[in-house]
């Protein structure tokens, strides 16, 4: 019975896409392969082994929040809970890739991919351990049946105060290229700096990132104007702030791209009022997914967007308290709430026909 629904669901859905904006697939009755890529934040996904190159003091079994073994064995499971069920309802498969962001290490990964839950989809990493001050880290999950790896490297983001001209380190942009399942797919996967001492004397920091992160796809794109390039990650920004629109340049509309301009398919969903995390009864959508022209202009074929998602359950969401309708987390201040992340993940799906 579930298999049957989910085939008619799929059914129905590629049928659809006559209706679909001309960025997207525009012939009904034909088959078209599905694949999705999607990012979360782990929020503070900490093993329970002191690290001398992680500020790892709190996660630790003496440390303030007295991080033990069943509390690292519970978030593995819930974490994997929510990546399990991430695209199911139009791939089985689900994530063909996933970002993640604030883990501490590659072996909490390591681990993460071998929950029972995720255990078949043989997930393969790529990490590299951070300048960030806490230590925590971005990375990127991939399953070798949709993707094979071809090259990756950290790309520091380097702050530089403009007042003070005092140079910090934060987080580095992740950047993988690989063949997805016939193509040349560019990836980066960011955190970029928080909103820390607020969001107007911070902006500058995430501008900073941002301008990493439109460098590389220029430099990618000036060699093929038809790149396929996904830049995903918790930018601690909403769609419509200045690093996004002034300096990455991330439009709400796919149609008529200038040259260097990228899309944005999670500006309708915030202006439609959904979010990824709340702050003071408040819902921002900091985690975004932005896509390249080469991934919304039909002409060029292979894979094209169809459309994102924010991952919104009801058992990610706190019932009761004062928090309540906010994301079910792992703390709330020193006590253990066991729930999964701040955050809520997002995903896109992407489509190809079949030839």
């Amino acid at each position: 019975m579930k298999q049957t629904t989910y085939l008619l669901l799929k059914a129905i859905v590629l049928l659809s896409f006559f209706c679909l904006p001309d960025h997207a697939f525009a012939q009904p009755g034909k088959d078209y392969k599905v694949a999705s890529i999607g990012f979360y934040n782990l929020e503070n996904l900490f093993d329970t082994i002191d690290s001398p190159t992680t500020n790892d003091a709190d996660f630790l079994p003496q440390g303030r929040l007295y991080w033990n073994t069943e509390k690292y064995v519970s978030k593995m499971a819930n974490m994997s809970k929510v990546i399990s069920q991430l695209a199911t309802e139009l791939t089985p498969d689900g994530l063909a890739l996933l970002g993640v962001a604030e883990i501490e290490c590659k072996k909490v990964l390591e681990d993460l991919v071998a929950q029972p839950d995720l255990k078949a989809r043989n997930y393969q990493i790529v990490h590299y351990d951070s300048p960030d001050e806490r230590g925590i880290d971005c990375a990127l999950l991939y399953q070798p049946k949709y993707f094979q790896l071809l090259d990756s490297r950290a790309v520091p983001v380097i702050l530089k105060n403009p007042k003070t001209g005092i140079i910090d380190f934060t987080r580095d942009i992740l950047y993988v290229t690989g063949n997805f399942n016939g193509e040349l797919l560019h990836v980066m996967v960011g955190h970029w700096p928080s909103r820390r001492g607020g969001e107007a004397g911070s902006g500058w920091m995430r501008a900073a990132a941002a301008a990493v992160c439109k460098n590389l796809s220029d430099s990618i794109q000036s060699l093929d104007p038809n790149a396929k390039i996904v830049i995903m990650g918790d930018l601690n920004d909403d769609p419509d702030s200045k690093s996004l629109t002034q300096v990455l340049k991330a439009r709400r509309k796919a149609d008529d791209l200038k040259a260097g301009e990228l899309y944005n398919p999670m500006y309708d969903l915030y202006k439609d009022g959904n979010g990824t995390l709340a702050y003071k009864d408040s819902w921002d959508l900091f985690d975004q997914m932005i896509v390249s022209k080469g991934l919304v202009n039909k002409p060029i074929g292979g894979w094209q967007l169809y459309n994102a998602h924010v991952f919104r359950q009801p058992w990610l969401l706190q019932t009761e308290g004062a928090f309540r309708g906010y994301p079910f987390r792992t703390f709330v201040g020193d006590i253990f709430i066991n729930g999964y992340s701040d955050h809520l993940p997002v995903y896109l799906f992407l489509l190809k026909r079949r030839s």
